[in-house]
């Protein structure tokens, strides 16, 4: 069932791409492309002409359209072949090689402290949600951003029908390791599978979100089909890709990009510009598809939804990388 969720931090769906009717679940996932978190040169996605999309549409009402992000959608071109998924290569140009993704058939595990752990297929699962459409601005931690229509559901959803039990204070989550499919995971100084996190009040939270889906398609390969996380006031490696496990945990989980780099990434990851990198600034941030660049916003310009997730703790680098 699809339908559509007005909240004042949704963009029109108008200003999205137009969709390509006709496709199905099968083809369009064999054919799609999209883009998501990054880390290397911004050339390649320059070359569109921008997409200059009003955020005006009569359809919505003043009290729907109160969070104005001042920027329009990412052209879907762009969105489409400038990626980041390292299990398939540490290019930006890497959509092609998604391709070989496998992902029919998709199972999900849930498990860790449920009142009892079960696996389910994607098909099955899509069964169980109501599917919306939200548009969101998507910051990566190396300066440059997006802003897609996702289709999928809340998080919220999810952890309803796991089940946790009250002892679960935070979800970590995995994605696919297939050696013979992602030629990337032969990088030996990754501890892969890929593997993230967040807490359980982070899960609840109305703007975390499930991605199946962008401007009006099934998600495509390359940004993590079918099913990915999509938490758009964090940095975007916040959001994994291509999910096959969602465990519900006790204790904070050490993520991927923490047993990589830990003095570059930490477990919170939201957005502000105040604390940079140790190689890049974080004040600013390029649009994908344009040559603008623009300042960065707090928690990516959803203060007003999630400041209150971190009230009491303690503001500084931690806290935002």
């Amino acid at each position: 069932m699809l339908i559509k969720r007005i909240r004042d931090w949704d963009l029109p769906e108008s200003a999205a791409t137009p969709e390509h009717i006709g496709l199905n679940r099968r083809a369009a996932i064999a054919t799609m492309g999209a883009a998501t978190l990054g880390f290397g040169s911004i050339g390649a996605a320059r070359a569109a002409t921008p997409m200059e999309v009003k955020i005006e549409d009569p359809g919505y009402s003043k009290a729907a359209m109160r969070f104005d992000p001042g920027r329009p959608l990412t052209p879907q071109k762009n969105a489409e072949r400038y990626n980041n998924f390292y299990e398939f290569g540490l290019s930006k140009d890497i959509w092609q090689a998604a391709q070989k993704l496998p992902v029919e058939p998709w199972t999900i595990r849930i498990d860790g402290l449920v009142e009892k752990p079960f696996t389910i297929s994607f098909d099955d699962l899509m069964k169980k949600v109501k599917v919306e459409t939200r548009i969101y601005r998507h910051r990566c931690v190396e300066a440059w951003a997006i802003t897609v229509p996702w289709e999928g559901f809340p998080a919220s959803e999810l952890v309803k029908l796991a089940k946790p039990l009250s002892s679960a204070k935070y979800l970590r989550y995995t994605t696919l390791a297939d050696h013979k499919a992602m030629p990337g995971l032969s990088i030996p100084f990754f501890p892969w599978p890929y593997h993230e996190g967040m807490t359980m009040a982070e899960a609840n939270n109305e703007l975390a979100f499930i991605g199946t889906g962008m401007y009006h398609q099934p998600m495509p390969k390359q940004d993590g089909a079918p099913i990915r996380v999509v938490l758009p006031w964090k940095y975007g490696f916040k959001s994994a890709k291509s999910i096959v496990r969602i465990e519900f945990v006790k204790d904070q989980p050490e993520t991927f990009w923490e047993k990589t780099s830990p003095d570059m990434y930490g477990f919170w990851a939201n957005v502000n510009p105040k604390y940079p990198t140790l190689r890049w600034s974080q004040a600013r941030e390029r649009l994908i598809g344009t040559d603008k660049t623009v300042p960065t916003v707090i928690y990516n310009g959803y203060e007003k939804w999630v400041g209150s997730l971190y009230a009491g703790m303690k503001q500084d680098k931690t806290l935002f990388m």
